[in-house]
């Protein structure tokens, strides 16, 4: 647990980005030329920019070249899609990334289907999440496979293992419950209409929470040294007027009951950018084996 190791049970998340990162720069670093990372944005928009920027610096660290495109936000629909088809037939780029949010004219899920499986880096490709169900994980989706990948680091092991997952979004809460049967735990999905979610989640091995209400997670729903992955992330202001970010997990209650918590931020966070380009390296992988790169 050398990734982790921290006297308060935070699974630090920036350390286990760190090690996925030289493990991809490990593989580019042999290679001559390595096709480029593009990443889309419909317009300038201050939150994107950061997730922007945090996504070069950790490709920089991988050894993978990162380019930053930006469309007009009144862009056809059916332009973007004949965009998105270019950079498919392009051997230069390696992976597409769409960044969120998207116009209102906008089908993200049509646009997400358009870009190639093999190029899809974000795992958001209907078939990307499909070959899931298949055990093949690959190419998940990114925030799902940092999941699963901090649960690892905590030293926990997921065969037999009780998980509850709590949210069930098609782009995280699916897809990993999906990817953490894959590993052998036995995995219950709550959501908006369980009747009791601390029912389920007190005796849970490991609870894995995205929902987007902040402090959801008390003490008393945890059992005591279960992991905690807390992917929620959401602002709130203060009584003296000062913003912070903080999870769906009351993390200062709920740490002093479970073994490991992921921290807000700093936690799933970190790793979810590491992934995006561990998955790079994947497709750089798979399309070379396909002949698609040389």
């Amino acid at each position: 647990m050398k990734d982790v190791s921290d006297t308060h049970g935070y699974l630090d998340g920036k350390a286990v980005a760190q090690r996925i990162l030289d493990e991809c720069q490990a593989v580019t670093k042999g290679v001559d030329k390595m096709p480029r990372l593009v990443s889309v944005s419909f317009g300038e928009k201050p939150e994107v920019a950061v997730y922007m920027r945090n996504q070069a610096r950790a490709a920089a660290r991988a050894g993978i070249e990162f380019q930053s495109v930006v469309w007009s936000e009144v862009m056809a629909q059916d332009t973007a899609k004949a965009e998105l088809q270019k950079m498919n037939d392009d051997a230069d780029v390696l992976g597409i990334i769409l960044q969120r949010p998207v116009p209102e004219h906008i089908n993200v899920r049509s646009l997400q289907s358009a870009i190639h499986p093999l190029k899809d880096v974000e795992g958001m490709n209907p078939a990307s999440i499909g070959n899931i169900v298949y055990s093949d994980v690959a190419l998940a989706p990114c925030t799902a496979a940092a999941s699963v990948e901090l649960i690892k680091a905590a030293g926990a092991s997921l065969e037999g293992a009780e998980v509850v997952m709590i949210g069930h979004s098609e782009i995280v809460g699916k897809p990993a419950a999906m990817m953490l049967m894959a590993e052998g735990a036995t995995v219950t999905v709550c959501h908006h209409m369980t009747r009791s979610v601390s029912m389920h989640s007190r005796r849970a091995d490991v609870v894995v929470v995205a929902i987007g209400k902040p402090a959801f997670i008390g003490p008393d729903m945890i059992k005591p040294g279960a992991v905690v992955i807390d992917i929620g992330i959401n602002q709130i202001t203060d009584p003296d007027g000062q913003t912070r970010l903080v999870g769906d997990v009351d993390t200062d209650a709920v740490k002093k009951v479970a073994g490991w918590i992921t921290p807000v931020p700093g936690g799933v966070g970190p790793v979810t950018v590491a992934i995006l380009m561990r998955n790079a390296v994947v497709a750089y992988q798979r399309q070379l084996a396909a002949g698609w790169v040389e």
